[in-house]
């Protein structure tokens, strides 16, 4: 009987999402929405590409990463989680975007769960 060789790798998955976004689009539809992008593409994207991740999927506030290392999963989780609190320091408390507590899980044949907070 022939072996079937089965392909496994291990990944760390990361889930994140912006706490609070329907109120926030609810207040201000556009400016929401425009703060969001500026904080993925100055701040987010850059910062999972330096730390060797990926974007699985997006879901509206949402983001779904993969890295093939928990160490810069964790690594990325802090920085984006310092530079938002950075980047909210001359904001109006109501008009905040934080994100919520971020999911850590490896999957292969194993299984953790980290959450990373700021």
């Amino acid at each position: 009987m022939a072996e079937v060789r089965v392909d496994r790798r291990l990944a760390a998955i990361l889930c994140a999402d912006a706490a609070g976004y329907s109120r926030l689009m609810g207040d201000d539809e556009e400016g929401t929405l425009a703060a969001l992008k500026a904080h993925r593409r100055e701040l987010i994207d850059p910062l999972i590409t330096q730390h060797q991740g990926r974007i699985v999927k997006t879901t509206g506030d949402g983001v779904l990463l993969e890295f093939a290392s928990v160490v810069d999963a964790v690594r990325c989780a802090v920085v984006v989680q310092q530079g938002m609190e950075d980047r909210n320091a001359t904001v109006a408390e109501d008009k905040r975007i934080r994100l919520s507590e971020s999911t850590l899980v490896m999957s292969s044949s194993m299984t953790a769960t980290f959450s990373a907070t700021a």
